[in-house]
């Protein structure tokens, strides 16, 4: 099974983002970063009408029906090809997940294909001075970058049973954030760059992601070995996020067409949608992410055995450009 989800299609510019940007970070200057929601951070006239349709848009019935890949069946078969050593090793033990009720940090991506389809890909808020990204595997939001045009594209903390009980926020317009090499090698040979970053414009009540979920701290060059380290992500149809409590350890590809070097967790049911799902280890006053399911084979070919793209500088690089605004990578052709 392979973890990856819809290519969806980018935002149109609407507005200067760097008007936004300043506002943003002008606030969060004055409010100060922190793991818990501030209940008087909204921004005025923030909300827009992005949110507003947003919100009018995913009713309970379409996320409740949102799809992951369209090639992709919600809990396929591993691929006859797939290499033996992708998937659970003779004897492992696999740690079992449970359903429950999420974590105001992570949630799921929801947009529409070009046939009007709900997609779906997960996600979490990581502590910025915007108070406004969120990251998630790279394959995740490929499909967002450019000037196409936007497709219903916005993120939900804490989704579950149909409900958006912080908001939905709208991924803003030249928003996602990829790694170049990304881009150039593509979703297999450029597997250990499979991660980005959105930025998102505030709630239907006008509030910033982070003042409304609280974050997790990014940590990167922290290498491989983590533990224990709980890993979030939400199946495809599921009505609440999986959690497992499990560890990490260090995995060199075996296949030449996914080469790198990444993170390796045994979790049990971890399906099509939980792509972009982070990897949380203990962090004072929360938690930080270490890895998102990604990376060697898009995230895996099992449900026992997930996959992250090393965190080290490239990570970070990527999320100082996001963080200052820079201008965003994308396709060369």
């Amino acid at each position: 099974m392979s973890k990856f989800p819809a290519r969806h299609v980018a935002p149109s510019p609407k507005r200067t983002r760097a008007i936004r940007r300043a506002a943003a970070v002008a606030s969060a200057l004055l409010l100060g970063a922190g793991l818990a929601p501030a209940a008087s951070a909204a921004t005025p006239n923030a909300g827009g009408s992005d949110a507003e349709q947003l919100g009018t848009y995913w009713t309970a019935a379409r996320m409740r029906a949102a799809l992951p890949d369209e090639t992709e069946p919600a809990q396929p078969a591993a691929p006859a090809a797939a290499h033996a050593a992708d998937g659970p090793r003779p004897g492992e033990f696999i740690p079992p997940s449970r359903s429950f009720g999420g974590i105001p940090q992570a949630g799921t991506f929801f947009w529409t294909d070009a046939g009007g389809t709900g997609r779906t890909c997960s996600g979490s808020v990581v502590r910025s001075p915007g108070h406004d990204l969120v990251l998630s595997a790279g394959h995740c939001l490929t499909g967002s970058s450019g000037a196409s045009p936007k497709r219903h594209l916005g993120f939900v903390p804490r989704y579950h049973d149909g409900l958006t009980p912080l908001g939905i926020f709208p991924v803003e317009d030249n928003g996602v954030y990829i790694s170049q090499e990304y881009y150039d090698q593509g979703e297999h040979a450029g597997a250990a760059y499979d991660f980005g970053f959105a930025v998102t414009e505030p709630n239907q009540d006008g509030v910033r992601i982070q003042d409304a979920a609280g974050a997790v701290e990014l940590l990167t060059g922290s290498g491989y070995q983590h533990a224990p380290v709980r890993m979030i992500g939400y199946p495809a149809g599921a009505q609440q996020p999986l959690e497992c409590l499990s560890w990490t350890t260090r995995w060199v590809s075996d296949d030449p067409a996914d080469p790198g070097t990444f993170e390796r967790i045994a979790c049990e049911g971890f399906v099509g949608g939980t792509s972009g799902g982070p990897m949380l280890v203990p962090w004072p006053g929360g938690w930080a992410v270490v890895g998102v399911i990604g990376g060697y084979h898009t995230g895996g070919n099992t449900p026992q055995i997930s996959y992250s793209a090393d965190f080290g500088s490239a990570t970070r690089a990527l999320y100082e450009a996001a963080t200052a605004g820079a201008p965003p990578a994308g396709p060369t052709s």
